[in-house]
């Protein structure tokens, strides 16, 4: 199963250097945030740029993830005031697991 994470590309570029990617999401981490937010599909992820990213002007990329080759957790969530699940990676993001990286277009 795949699944979908939209990071700063600044991000991605230095995890693509340290060889795993530790950010939860814009402006937080792994270690503050305890999972890494993911999305199931394209619907998700354009949601997740609309109600979080909007003032965000660095470049955006999009990674493809293949779930089993993360070697952590990805648990379905209801995050608190949402209404569909979401998947939530328990633990960092190797590099190898991502399998596609894509520019993020508005």
């Amino acid at each position: 199963m795949t699944i979908l994470h939209l990071a700063l590309a600044g991000d991605w570029a230095e995890a693509a250097r340290a060889g795993e990617y530790r950010v939860s999401t814009l402006g937080r981490t792994l270690a503050e945030e305890g999972f890494i937010h993911a999305c199931a599909d394209l619907d998700q992820l354009r949601g997740v740029a609309e109600r979080y990213y909007t003032g965000v002007t660095e470049p955006l990329v999009v990674l493809t993830v293949d779930q089993g080759r993360l070697g952590c957790p990805v648990l379905l969530e209801v995050p608190p005031g949402a209404e569909e699940a979401f998947p939530h990676i328990y633990g960092p993001l190797p590099v190898e697991a991502v399998v596609s990286v894509s520019p993020f277009a508005r």
